[in-house]
């Protein structure tokens, strides 16, 4: 049977849900089979756009196949490589806030991440003035050569971000990859039933692997750390070198809420600066119908330049309200991307666990940040039609 491989991967897939160790209420439960389907589907996705010979760009995460704290932000992109072929990479960059590339090596497995051959931004790249651009992607020494990057030993996955800072202006450019040699031609039609057996074998793999990986990483990166706090900014790990994070876990109950005070950072040194909530199977939340995650530029700055993030299962009636939908436990992330230059201690957030109702004498500007039911659900409104927009472009 063709889809045997797959069908029992699903099952195994099925039980490595259940027996998730964050597992305590039903909605963990609900939410864990939400997440196993977006993993299926993107697991048989992912199999059949196995092409390094011709290749093409997919949508690695999205709305209904999270994966890895995936970046409510950025829209991502990735296509299979060769180490020893020639690949061209042209579009037209965007107005988006950060684009960046990523050669890994690998993917990624419950024991460890892949290898980050190479990552860059845009700024490493000749962009004509109509913002159209052309890199290669290969196997012999740049020499100097513009737009030209070396593909190193193990070369296997070109993964691309866009990232946006304001939902309402910004706009994703064009892409596409080809290789060089076999642009022209096509591949050998598919003749019999082993080369679909085999993907179907492939994706069952990924599935699993998948799902075990995911589980695992948040105790290599943020469950060692104490509770209701976050780290100084640093280098997020994977290798991209013009990105920090701070990272942390929360757990409130619903009375307390969660202040985290940050400096908005200046656009010359992040165009980039974003806050999210995640659930504990390390997915984003609903950030479509919910404000589970805010930009610099999304969110009230106050006076004094800082913006101040409210984490609350109940409604404060702020502007900054960052809704944990039901979650008692969860995972927090800021990310600052293209920097002009390294974060330091100063640069990083600040928490804070208070009461519900000692926010209007505890919080600073608390008055100026207030918003009313109307101004709140046009918020929701507008995050609405972004996404709407932005899953079209």
């Amino acid at each position: 049977m063709v889809t045997k491989p797959f069908a029992d991967a699903v099952a195994e897939a099925e039980e490595i849900i259940k027996g998730a160790p964050h597992v305590r209420t039903e909605q963990d439960l609900a939410e864990g089979y939400d997440y196993l389907a977006g993993s299926i589907r993107a697991s048989l996705q992912m199999a059949w756009a196995y092409e390094r010979d011709f290749p093409f760009f997919v949508t690695s995460t999205g709305p209904h196949t999270k994966l890895g704290l995936d970046n409510p932000d950025t829209l991502y992109f990735h296509a299979y490589l060769r180490d020893d072929a020639e690949y061209v990479v042209t579009g037209t960059r965007g107005s988006t806030a950060d684009l960046s590339f990523q050669v890994l090596g690998g993917d990624y497995t419950p024991a460890e991440s892949p290898d980050s051959v190479t990552a860059f931004d845009d700024r490493d790249l000749d962009i004509a003035v109509d913002g159209s651009y052309e890199v290669r992607f290969g196997p012999e020494p740049s020499r100097g050569r513009s737009n030209y990057v070396t593909l190193g030993a193990g070369s296997a996955m070109l993964v691309v971000r866009e990232a946006y800072s304001d939902w309402s202006t910004e706009r994703s450019g064009r892409i596409r990859i080809h290789r060089a040699d076999t642009l022209g031609s096509s591949p050998e039609p598919t003749s019999s039933t082993r080369l679909t057996a085999k993907r179907y074998e492939v994706a069952g793999k990924m599935l699993v692997n998948r799902l075990k990986t995911f589980l695992a990483f948040p105790e290599w990166h943020y469950l060692h750390l104490p509770v209701n706090i976050m780290t100084e900014p640093r280098p997020t790990p994977g290798g991209l070198t013009t990105q920090y994070s701070s990272v942390g876990h929360f757990e409130l109950d619903d009375d307390q809420v969660m202040v985290i005070t940050v400096p908005a950072a200046p656009k010359e040194d992040a165009p980039y600066q974003g806050f999210q909530l995640g659930s504990m199977w390390y997915i984003s939340l609903d950030y479509i119908n919910h404000q589970t995650s805010l930009t610099a530029d999304q969110a009230r700055v106050d006076p004094d330049g800082m913006i101040r993030y409210v984490v609350s299962e109940r409604d404060p009636g702020l502007a900054n309200w960052i809704e944990r939908t039901g979650h008692r436990r969860g995972y927090l992330q800021i990310r600052w991307q293209r920097l002009a230059r390294e974060l330091g201690a100063g640069d990083g957030p600040q928490v804070e666990v208070l009461g519900l109702d000692e926010l209007p004498q505890r919080l600073p500007y608390h008055e100026r940040q207030r918003v009313t039911a109307e101004e709140w659900a046009g918020r929701i409104a507008q995050r609405q039609q972004d996404v709407a927009a932005r899953m079209l472009g």
